[in-house]
């Protein structure tokens, strides 16, 4: 009896349970706003990158007031502004450059170590993008076309575009240097084109690409658009206006042959035939006046941000990098360059804005490298600054190592800062490799000039987490580089004294302007320091697709809307 009421109850009280249950209400499930805001962010219509060739950060605050609202202002207020935007390998160079920004990653893994490198396999120099497997498209019978990307060991963020949307959104890279169209449009690219100056003035291609120009470049090549800008190139503005750089008449720039001083105006037309035709106006603001008007046109001619297939258009300006190297960072000619470039900019916006769609398109704009004071100018005002002769350094070494091993064959090569040992040579003498490099690099301590010296042995057995040394490591590939790597003083280099070059890991070389805008992108700005390799992720991460294979860089997250 006792069990039969205690079971009694305990129905009893899971009957009351299950009724005060149906009573409470469940919890609803909270939506995370990341996850509801993905649903809700239509993916940008067209990305354009752009890469200024050896623009430095300064140039944005520098040059402030001469701009317009339109371009790098439009950028800056509306966009986001990395201000610690750096390079975080050496060498600071063209080929390197672009390929960093969109592989995500550095030298040491995309295998772009420098513009031309020694090739220790073949014995001969190499040139980033050459490849003898192709032909020009555009000029017959030049090697100016011969081109591809095929020594770029890892795909970029545009490959990986084409490999998301099926190859059904469209790559398109752009610039008067090749290496500045190639790389950044990546192995699978619609098409990459570049500028033959010369006696044509024309757009070409590789059979890389395809075994014809495309109607629109013909099109845009057959009304020489380039022949338009031979004409004088005095500055956009009173150049007494033009307080932010320095006097035009400048012991400390070059000039053009034909003129005999670097000072304003400059008549393209008549210096033209002393100067490779059509080639002057690379160096000279009128290149990028001339890249605006090709990438226009591949804008409309490609219908790039018509469908709902991201699309990729990579602009880089080529001129800037020409004209620092001729006439200097601190140049009347350095500044109109910039004046008129932002005017192109806001060209650019004005276009997209009507044939995209203002907050259809996203936009990011870096520097492959920036640039050194002219050192002869810095040692004017008593600042450190010199000049380095390899040849001297290469006759220096060779003695050396004859007086202390018994050959004069020991180097192979010496280039970009790096020491190629001949290993047949070292075989043959039953050497080590390994004592050359330290004897090496004791001696190169003690040369003027060179402050800091890595061994091959010390950069593959060692991992460098801060300073040059972490730089040179991260531009270091183990099978491309040479067997000792030596830095030069800070504002040395081994150039003309006229001119601004690059290459170092110092700050003037490696702080480059990062600006991003349009769509997905949050405004406001950041100190916090990001690095080049940071770019290719952020787009990926925007775009909703893998980063480039290599990629050792992270998205900048302040940089995205949440």
């Amino acid at each position: 009896m006792k069990k039969v009421i205690f079971f009694s109850f305990l129905s009893l009280l899971f009957i009351q349970c299950i009724s005060v249950k149906q009573k409470v209400k469940p919890t609803p499930k909270t939506v995370s706003t990341t996850s509801t805001t993905s649903k809700t962010i239509t993916k940008p219509k067209l990305v354009i990158g752009i890469v200024v060739d050896q623009m430095r950060y300064d140039y944005l605050t520098q040059f402030e007031d001469k701009y317009s609202e339109g371009g790098f202002k439009r950028m800056m207020d509306e966009g986001f502004n990395c201000k610690n935007n750096h390079y975080n390998y050496i060498p600071t160079y063209t080929g390197p450059g672009h390929a960093s920004v969109y592989t995500g990653t550095t030298p040491d893994n995309h295998g772009i170590i420098a513009n031309d490198w020694y090739d220790k396999n073949i014995k001969d120099d190499v040139y980033c993008v050459s490849d003898a497997n192709y032909a020009s498209v555009g000029v017959e019978g030049k090697w100016e076309g011969k081109m591809s990307p095929y020594r770029m060991q890892t795909t970029t963020v545009t490959d990986q575009l084409r490999l998301a949307t099926q190859q059904r959104g469209k790559v398109i890279g752009i610039a008067i240097k090749d290496r500045g169209a190639i790389l950044p449009a990546g192995h699978a690219a619609n098409g990459a084109y570049w500028f033959y100056g010369k006696d044509k003035g024309n757009w070409i291609t590789s059979t890389y690409y395809r075994n014809t120009l495309p109607t629109w470049v013909q099109e845009f090549n057959a009304a020489d658009e380039a022949e338009k800008y031979l004409k004088p190139w005095n500055t956009l503005y009173d150049i007494n206006t033009y307080t932010e750089s320095g006097s035009d008449a400048s012991a400390f720039e070059g000039t053009f042959k034909g003129k005999t001083n670097a000072v304003f105006p400059y008549d393209l037309a008549a210096l033209k035939d002393e100067n490779g035709g059509f080639d002057i106006l690379k160096a000279t603001a009128y290149g990028n006046n001339l890249t605006t008007d090709f990438a226009i046109a591949a804008i409309n001619g490609e219908q790039l941000g018509q469908d709902n297939d991201t699309d990729f258009l990579a602009v880089s300006y080529s001129s800037t990098d020409y004209v620092g190297h001729r006439f200097g960072v601190n140049s009347k000619e350095i500044e109109d360059t910039y004046i008129r470039l932002d005017k192109d900019i806001e060209r650019l916006f004005a276009v997209l804005d009507q044939q995209v769609g203002k907050g259809n398109y996203t936009i990011f704009l870096t520097a492959d490298h920036a640039a050194v004071h002219v050192p002869s100018y810095l040692q004017s005002m008593k600042i450190p600054a010199g000049y380095f002769d390899n040849s001297a350094l290469k006759t220096h070494l060779v003695d050396f190592l004859n007086t202390t091993y018994g050959s004069e064959e020991l180097i192979e090569n010496i280039s970009s800062g790096q020491i190629f040992l001949n290993h047949a040579e070292v075989k043959r003498l039953n050497l080590s490799a390994t004592a050359i490099e330290n004897a090496l690099q004791r001696e190169l301590l003690a040369y003027d000039q060179i402050t800091k010296v890595y061994t091959r042995t010390a950069l593959m057995n060692s991992e460098f987490t801060s300073g040059i040394a972490a730089a040179l490591q991260k531009g270091f590939s183990q099978k491309r580089s040479g067997d000792v790597c030596f830095v030069l003083d800070i504002a040395t280099i081994s150039y003309s004294r006229t001119g601004s070059t690059h290459g170092s890991g110092f700050n003037y070389d490696t702080h480059v302007p990062l600006l991003f805008y349009g769509n997905g992108i949050q405004q406001g700005a950041t100190f916090e320091r990001t690095v080049i390799s940071d770019i290719a992720p952020t787009i990926s991460a925007l775009l909703q697709i893998s980063f480039p294979n290599g990629a050792t860089g992270n998205p900048i997250q302040s940089v995205l809307k949440k």
